[in-house]
């Protein structure tokens, strides 16, 4: 087996003159990378909280001391100092529980995450059990990334899966509306229907009923990420073979019967790996309700560093230590998918 790989790679790479020459030279590549860039991240780099020291780097290693200087502001936005447990303890709990729902789902989970979802309210905006009051305005970092993550994906989806259902009906007076939004809404940039939901949902409200930004802005992401779940579920739905509605049938099952027990489960599983991806893509595209004054991540990091002369030209750590923080999160949900998937898959 190992003489067989070997002998395939060596032909794959090493076959003729340009698939040799291309093959070193990616590999003197790869080298002078890796070599340039553990010297500049490890070897040259500053890890102690001194801007001075920093500054004499010029540039030539990282400064991870902006990181332990800034961290807590970027973690969790412009949250009151003394009061930094509480965002802490409620990413940890956000996150125990979505580990928990991918390697032991259960059905009991919707309890669990109905109740973490109270506490992690109670616990961001306080006012209640002694815990002081901190309005929504204040949250940010982390959790905020967190908590527009779940709750958009977790509104999008009941919502997608409507629209596909939709799209697919026979009747052109539901088929068309449904067809008509998803396409308007894919067509357009998430900024602008944050735009809209932001400024323009206000004037639709009744009068003395008001929502505060993270309401608007949470609204705004559930109806983009609903349009794109729908396309992803509605390709599940045509995966499922036309036998199955027809056996449903003539067991006397209705629409909606049909649909809970014989088609959605078939179909949310075989597209189960595209609906992650939207997942994903729905966590990384929080980072743009920066430009309606929610400060996530992104936003986060601006807030510590640019009113700071003093860390100010330490962004570009600042941008990889958020980019390694998606890319753990994404990349955990990638793997978790996976083991579920395996999970599902045996008989």
């Amino acid at each position: 087996m190992a003489i067989g790989a070997t002998t395939t790679l060596r032909a794959r790479l090493f076959g003729s003159p340009g698939n040799a020459s291309l093959s070193l030279l990616i590999v003197a590549l790869l080298l002078w990378g890796l070599t340039h860039g553990l010297d500049w991240a490890v070897l040259s780099a500053q890890f102690r909280p001194d801007a001075e020291a920093c500054r004499a780097l010029d540039h030539a290693g990282a400064c991870w001391g902006v990181i332990a200087e800034k961290h807590s502001q970027i973690l969790f936005g412009r949250y009151p100092q003394q009061e930094m447990w509480r965002p802490a303890l409620a990413t940890a709990l956000l996150l125990a529980l979505l580990g928990q729902s991918f390697l032991r789902p259960r059905a009991g989970l919707v309890w669990a995450w109905a109740v973490v979802a109270a506490v992690v309210l109670l616990l961001l905006g306080g006012g209640a059990f002694g815990l002081a009051a901190v309005g929504a305005e204040r949250w940010g970092g982390l959790p905020l990334t967190l908590l527009l993550s779940l709750a958009g994906i977790a509104g999008a989806l009941p919502l997608g899966v409507l629209l596909a259902l939709g799209r697919r009906s026979a009747l052109p007076a539901i088929s068309v509306p449904c067809g008509a939004y998803i396409e308007l809404v894919r067509g357009v940039p998430l900024v602008s229907l944050l735009f809209l939901a932001s400024f323009l949902l206000p004037l639709f409200l009744p009068q003395g009923l008001t929502m505060g930004v993270l309401g608007r802005v949470l609204i705004g992401l559930i109806l983009f990420a609903a349009a794109y779940l729908a396309e992803v579920v509605r390709g599940g739905l045509q995966a499922v073979p036309e036998a199955q509605r027809l056996q449903a049938a003539a067991l006397g099952l209705g629409y909606w019967q049909t649909q809970r027990w014989v088609i959605l489960p078939q179909a949310l599983r075989l597209a189960l790996p595209a609906l992650m991806n939207s997942f994903i893509s729905t966590i990384k595209e929080t980072s743009v309700v920066t430009v309606v004054s929610l400060y996530e991540l992104t936003g986060a990091l601006t807030l510590a560093l640019a009113g700071d002369p003093d860390w100010r030209p330490f962004f570009l750590e600042g941008y990889l230590f958020i980019a390694a923080i998606y890319w753990l999160i994404c990349f955990a949900l990638s793997r978790l998918s996976l083991r579920f998937e395996h999970r599902r898959a045996r008989p």
